[in-house]
């Protein structure tokens, strides 16, 4: 296979731009599309670098697909719409990355149902960011034997859902660790608090200025406590993330929730 080529829906966002730049700096993928509703018509490189790069940016996803024929779909939008645009990938024959959060349940089942009948990959991934997954599996490790948690994570105010993708990841993975039995991971919101709880752990959301995103996970035992911390300062820490997620996925016939799997020994 040759340079994968890849397509940016919300490439007009912070993540977008950061998604594109990491893309076209790549030397094994090559950007093809963009979707930008208030930028459709124009160049991408004339609004993001002030030279052309020959990519018009479209209105909407269907027409990328259509006129762009990617083999990767980058999704950066928003909840209500992001399912819908890995819906619409895969019914052409592209995956999609997805890395918008708050995606509902059915959501997920029927992209997960659209991989099964296509025979095609898709990531669908809270956090690209590869110290996400390093805390991740460093509180793994401690809830061996620190089985009282709660989750704090804080991100900027204008982030829409709460709490976080990456927090709720967190919580269902860290309850199936210290459960003997496996229940189903489901989130309770908890009256007055924003956030909500995940097989009895709590999340505690905080929204504000100031904030990229940070997520700690508190561990207590008798006279201790353990705080294992991720902070993103920069979007760019999700690019590398991302370029893994964008190559690996073309191989992938079915959804992959968590960036782990695609590292190491991943597919």
């Amino acid at each position: 296979m040759g340079r994968i080529k890849v397509a940016v829906a919300g490439a007009s966002g912070k993540m977008g731009q950061a998604s594109v730049s990491a893309i076209r700096s790549d030397t094994d993928l090559q950007l093809v599309g963009a979707v930008a509703r208030r930028w459709a018509g124009r160049d991408l490189g004339e609004v993001m670098a002030g030279q052309p790069w020959g990519i018009n940016c479209r209105a909407d996803v269907q027409e990328c697909l259509d006129a762009d024929r990617p083999d990767v779909l980058v999704d950066f939008t928003h909840p209500e719409v992001g399912a819908q645009h890995a819906l619409w990938a895969l019914a052409k024959g592209a995956r999609p990355v997805v890395g918008t959060t708050g995606l509902k349940k059915e959501d997920l089942a029927a992209i997960e149902e659209a991989c099964e009948k296509s025979g095609l990959g898709a990531a669908v991934i809270a956090n690209f960011s590869l110290g996400a997954s390093l805390l991740a599996r460093f509180a793994m490790e401690a809830a061996r034997y620190f089985p009282e948690i709660e989750i704090i994570e804080m991100h900027h105010q204008d982030k829409v859902d709460a709490p976080s993708g990456t927090a709720l990841h967190l919580a269902q993975e860290l309850a199936a660790r210290i459960h003997t039995v496996n229940r189903p991971a489901s989130i309770e919101r908890l009256p007055g608090v924003r956030g909500g709880a995940v097989n009895g752990i709590r999340i505690h959301s905080l929204r504000l200025p100031g904030v990229m995103a940070r997520h700690t996970v508190v561990l207590g035992g008798p006279g201790q406590t353990i705080e294992i911390t991720h902070d993103s300062t920069d979007r760019n820490a999700f690019m590398p993330g991302l370029i893994i997620a964008i190559k690996k996925v073309v191989a992938l016939n079915r959804v992959v929730y968590d960036l782990a799997e695609l590292l190491d020994d991943g597919p």
